[in-house]
């Protein structure tokens, strides 16, 4: 005879609950001894020293890592510690504003690296794991899904705006000091970067994409990025269907805000605008822009065609240098 069911509980509740758990303790397990707890020391303007701290995630097998620009933000050295009780003094090899990532080297000898995958593959509603070293304790663990992809969110460095293109949004809470630590998929690759730069309590990651393994490799080999700056904070949004009929083009990006004074302002580009193309390419999505950003485009007039009141206004932008600070 079956047995009665439990009214209050689905019948497939409690195994679908152990597979959950079963995934989220394998990346766990995999991507956690790969995460360190960072502490620097760097000096402000006026000299004085100020303490930091964050997390790391090792990814290459001789002891180069990942971590936020804005954890080691004026500091060249600093300390990593992982879970293992492994220790080791560390030395920033660059950092980048602009895509919030740097890369630092152990002196010592590291846990194996994490594998680095690619957000590009990521959808909304997949399930992540997030994983810190907050604090120097013992690596922090927190769940959840992809809530929204391709966001740009504008930040403020101590001299210019900026903004931080084609981040992953999440709702896997991220704790104090988890800044910097490993976006892992459920097969346990390290899909992002998380950063509380401009959380206002989100869960935000840099992607690990085409892009930024550019932006990674360029830290790696010169210690720095040249990036080209325009200022811009956009959204994908899907184009009208008269539009993306005559356009061929389904996606644009959406300007939700320009940066006052930025390359973007001064070519004359305005909240609401419909941007789609930029460089006689459609673009659809942050990552597609970005592309274009790289030193090349420095200096050099930028094709920008909008749709302005049901109108298309081709404007020219000149992008600059992006800043240090």
């Amino acid at each position: 005879m079956t047995a009665p069911l439990d009214e209050h509980r689905l019948p497939d509740e409690e195994p679908a609950l152990d597979a959950y758990s079963r995934v989220v303790t394998r990346v766990a397990e995999a991507v956690g001894p790969a995460v360190a707890a960072l502490r620097v020391t760097s000096r402000d303007a006026q000299g004085r020293s100020r303490a930091g701290a964050g997390s790391a995630v090792v990814f290459t097998t001789d002891g180069f890592l990942l971590t936020n620009a804005h954890v080691v933000d004026g500091a060249s050295t600093g300390t990593a510690a992982f879970a293992d009780g492994t220790e080791t003094s560390l030395d920033v090899v660059g950092a980048d504003p602009l895509s919030d990532l740097a890369v630092i080297r152990a002196r010592g000898g590291t846990p194996p690296p994490a594998p680095l995958g690619d957000a590009a593959g990521l959808r909304v509603g997949q399930l992540i794991v997030a994983v810190g070293n907050p604090l120097g304790l013992a690596g922090s663990v927190t769940a959840g899904v992809v809530s929204a992809l391709g966001r740009s969110l504008p930040t403020r460095g101590a001299h210019a705006g900026r903004v931080i293109e084609d981040v992953i949004q999440t709702d896997a809470a991220l704790n104090p000091g988890s800044s910097g630590g490993a976006l892992a998929d459920a097969a346990g690759r390290v899909v992002g970067v998380n950063t509380a730069v401009a959380g206002v309590g989100l869960g935000l990651a840099i992607p690990i994409n085409t892009t930024t393994r550019r932006i990674i490799g360029a830290l790696l080999t010169d210690g720095r990025v040249r990036r080209a700056y325009l200022g811009l904070v956009s959204i994908p949004t899907p184009l009208p269907a008269a539009l993306a009929a005559s356009t061929g083009q389904r996606v644009g990006l959406r300007v939700a805000d320009v940066v006052a004074g930025a390359p973007a302002d001064r070519a004359g580009l305005k909240p609401g605008d419909l941007v789609l193309s930029a460089g006689r390419r459609p673009v659809s999505d942050a990552q597609s822009l970005q592309r274009l950003l790289f030193d090349d485009a420095i200096g050099r007039p930028l094709p920008v065609t909008v749709v302005r009141n049901g109108a298309m206004v081709d404007v020219i932008a000149v992008p600059t240098e992006l800043s240090d600070r």
